[in-house]
């Protein structure tokens, strides 16, 4: 059984959170937390595997904690879970060592895919005995569906691989969605947005499916494979 801290400011939602943890096979919630200072104390005393992380927090920020967890010598996973969508939060995350990052508000389904994608990255580590390319695509989250640095040149210019493992999260996450219902997740413009998922779309990363009703039909996209 996987340990999670839960931190966020809000206690009423920390407890929502609380109970969706509560309901994923294979995870519970050790404790939660409403401060920065109360999430670095109970994650020296509990040992959690897991912190779901709030960046909004009243007397530090969320990065600021991840930063002191790392510079402690603390390797613990963490999930950053915040209504931040900035680029330069999202980079801090990505920086500071994050397992991977949800935008707020989100339903029970987004979070249990986050925490399996946690558990399945973990037990690949514990039973590996040696590093192969399918065992670093599972780790990696893939090739195509997931974008890093490494795949930045394979993008058209003016794209980049963070924003474009944003947008793809952003779809995943929402089982399907419009240029406009994308960029509104990852908070850049509907222009921008709709340039990512074309390409994602010529490269085969994600599905297409027209919507009709009164004008144009609307554009919806899926990754592709998801059910």
């Amino acid at each position: 059984m996987r340990e999670v801290l839960v931190v966020d400011d809000d206690f009423m939602v920390a407890d929502i959170h609380r109970r969706f943890v509560d309901r994923v096979d294979g995870f519970t919630t050790a404790a939660t937390a409403t401060s920065g200072a109360q999430a670095l104390e109970m994650a020296a005393a509990l040992r959690p595997d897991l912190i779901l992380l709030d960046v909004y927090l009243p007397d530090v920020t969320g990065l600021e904690v991840l930063q002191r967890l790392r510079a402690g010598g603390d390797s613990v996973g963490v999930i950053m879970i915040t209504a931040a969508r900035e680029l330069d939060t999202v980079t801090g995350a990505l920086d500071g060592g994050a397992a991977d990052y949800l935008i707020k508000p989100f339903e029970f389904p987004q979070l249990r895919a986050k925490l399996e994608a946690f558990a399945a990255r973990a037990d690949a580590l514990a039973s590996a005995r040696g590093v192969d390319q399918t065992l670093i695509d599972t780790l990696f989250g893939g090739p195509v569906a997931t974008p890093t640095a490494a795949t930045d040149d394979v993008l058209p210019k003016g794209l980049g691989a963070v924003t474009g493992r944003l947008v793809l999260d952003a779809v995943r996450d929402a089982g399907e969605a419009s240029a406009a219902e994308c960029a509104e997740r990852v908070g850049i413009s509907r222009v921008s947005a709709r340039r990512y998922l074309e390409h994602f779309l010529g490269t085969g990363a994600v599905e297409l499916r027209l919507q009709y009703g009164a004008g144009r039909p609307e554009r919806r996209y899926r990754v592709a494979g998801a059910q």
